[in-house]
């Protein structure tokens, strides 16, 4: 199974130290952000340590590095042109860095319409993408289904696939699936995910999948609020996620968690993935293994 987590490329450790974080949880995959998510502030290339973390992937049997982009990135503001300009110069740079780390996809949120409705951010979000692909590139940008939380664009297929069909470069763009997301944007994920699979199939094409997050939800279904839950700490379930993780259809789709992290107060926090990753491979779900980290201060 290719499956990973969302780990850091951050202080010395650079992106050796992100695989050794993903080596440590049984991990085949791996995602992390060029820098904070919250931010556009990023470190040259030259600091990354890329060629001893390619050395720590191929030692540790990982392949698929996924980058994620971050998300206060906004192709979707028709209001504000100087953010749209910004955006697109930071994605163009994203992606030279993304190649620089052989990356193969990159999760993108679409953007937000922030009042302007949705067809106008569409149009905006597919001539950015016009803008910051080229054929040179080796990374895919991976639209992400949203969770329809505020003006989100991309809460349903059919937005996902507006976007797409304006893109010019047709091998470079792709989508990721975020389970929680579909979740709380009305999609039925826990009962019906092959009805789902076959939705998103006619609308966009298995063929644009790249990526897919795995993750339980705190809401129920069409809440539209995006609030991630711990596998099997949530709407969705365990056995719903132990079977797209598992679906022979995906087989060779990478699934990447990004479930929060847990533990008895903000200075013992734990990551989960371990753990979860381990249930997600095995389909032995022990919810006391979670708890024991919950509740851990070492």
């Amino acid at each position: 199974m290719l499956i990973g987590a969302n780990v850091s490329m951050s202080g010395k450790g650079m992106f050796p130290g992100a695989v050794a974080q993903a080596v440590s949880y049984k991990a085949t995959s791996l995602q992390f952000y060029t820098g904070a998510p919250q931010n556009t502030r990023r470190k040259d290339v030259s600091e990354m340590r890329i060629p001893e973390g390619l050395d720590a992937m191929a030692a540790g049997g990982l392949s698929h590095l996924v980058i994620h982009a971050p998300y206060i990135v906004n192709l979707g503001n028709t209001t504000k042109p100087g953010n749209y300009d910004f955006a697109v110069q930071f994605m163009r740079e994203e992606v030279a860095r993304a190649d620089a780390l052989h990356a193969y996809t990159m999760p993108f949120h679409p953007g937000a319409h922030v009042g302007a409705g949705a067809d106008a951010a569409i149009a905006q979000i597919a001539r950015g993408l016009n803008a910051i692909l080229s054929a040179d590139q080796t990374v895919t940008i991976a639209l992400e289904t949203m969770a329809g939380k505020g003006t989100e664009v991309g809460r349903s297929f059919e937005e996902l696939a507006a976007i797409i069909d304006q893109v010019e470069l047709q091998d470079k763009i792709r989508v990721t699936m975020d389970t929680c997301h579909m979740n709380d944007a009305g999609y039925n994920v826990r009962d019906d995910f092959d009805g789902v699979l076959n939705e998103f199939d006619h609308t966009v094409g298995l063929d644009k999948l790249s990526i897919i997050h795995i993750n339980d939800s705190k809401n129920e279904r069409g809440a539209g609020k995006d609030r991630h839950a711990n596998i099997g700490a949530g709407t969705i379930g365990f056995d719903a996620l132990y079977a797209i993780a598992n679906h022979p259809q995906l087989t060779a789709i990478p699934k990447i968690l990004e479930t929060p992290f847990v533990g008895p107060d903000k200075k013992h926090m734990h990551a989960p993935y371990g753990v979860e990753i381990g249930w997600l491979t095995s389909g032995d779900y022990r919810p006391e293994e979670l708890s024991a980290l919950a509740t851990s201060t070492d």
